[in-house]
């Protein structure tokens, strides 16, 4: 997983779920977290549209005039 990829879910982990880390720390009561479903559905939610905003143009051919297009993704609105 790249740098930036992980320091996203980091910071959406520690904004979202409340966790320190998301590090092995190896200890059940550090490794273990009882989360209300709530908030593991933001963090869900907010991992996907980081990923979302992330992706790359997408080319294709218009069907209207047969030239190449870009699609690029549009932030969703809440």
């Amino acid at each position: 997983m790249s740098k930036t990829r992980d320091n996203q879910l980091t910071t959406i982990a520690r904004e979202t779920l409340g966790l320190e880390t998301l590090e092995t720390r190896s200890r059940d009561s550090l490794d273990f977290h009882d989360l209300a479903v709530w908030c593991v559905k933001d963090a869900l939610q907010r991992a996907y549209e980081a990923g979302r905003q992330s992706a790359r143009p997408t080319k294709a051919v218009c069907p209207a005039c047969g030239r190449e297009i870009e699609i690029t993704p549009v932030p969703s609105g809440k």
